[in-house]
């Protein structure tokens, strides 16, 4: 356990990272958060700033450094995007057993009615955003194909999120990686990474109920004045 736990710990070090895998050590634990359920707790939006942070610091000129983030955004964005259909495959093959079984305090089958109900709507939107948030991002896929969302839908979205996702965290972490206080204060500016690229999500998510809220109040109250 305690070795785990240096692990994890690890993950927020950039040399570390560069000497134990590097690129290919990003590449599997951005397809494992995304693709494997058990990959929920790999810290996937600190590991793309921290890759940015990487090849800000290679000894590259400014042309052949740019490539490089762009070579490493389409990979670790294809591992990304890999995982997703990998979650949703899953879902989708092992969906039809949860219809079957009964419902208890942990699991009812209206949870996945509801969710295919919010899919069919705004499906799409669901698995970009999801993208931004912890824990979230490693079931929305496998939840889109239980509840067989059109595939169609959910691979442009999947596509789409996965780009913006890596693209945007792993270029803000080369901006500022050559940055002296963001390496001397690393862990705080990734703690605050992850809360910026929660808090759009989870403001997104609240307004949306509320506004849901007042129009469900507003129709009541039409109701009630035509009776």
């Amino acid at each position: 356990m305690a070795e785990f736990l240096d692990f994890l710990n690890n993950l927020t070090d950039p040399n570390w990272i560069v000497a134990h895998g590097g690129l290919y050590l990003l590449l599997f634990i951005v397809f494992a958060e995304t693709g494997i359920l058990i990959g929920f707790f790999l810290p996937g939006d600190p590991i793309l700033f921290i890759a940015g942070i990487i090849i800000a610091n290679l000894t590259l000129g400014p042309v052949d450094s740019v490539f490089t983030l762009l070579y490493w955004i389409a990979l670790i964005s294809a591992a990304g995007i890999l995982g997703n259909f990998v979650g949703y495959w899953c879902g989708k093959y092992f969906g039809h057993r949860l219809l079957k079984m009964k419902d208890n305090w942990l699991f009812k089958k209206e949870y996945i009615f509801r969710a295919q109900e919010f899919y069919e709507k705004r499906g799409g939107v669901a698995i970009i955003l999801a993208r931004f948030l912890p824990v979230v991002r490693t079931f929305a896929p496998i939840v889109a194909g239980i509840v067989e969302m059109d595939f169609r839908k959910f691979a442009f979205y999947n596509v789409v999120g996965g780009i913006l996702w890596v693209g945007s965290l792993a270029t803000l972490g080369y901006l500022l990686g050559e940055n002296d206080w963001v390496q001397r204060n690393l862990e705080y500016v990734i703690m605050g990474i992850v809360v910026l690229a929660t808090a759009p999500v989870l403001v997104k998510m609240f307004t949306g109920k509320k506004k849901l809220a007042t129009a469900k109040a507003e129709t009541g109250v039409l109701e009630k004045e035509e009776y």
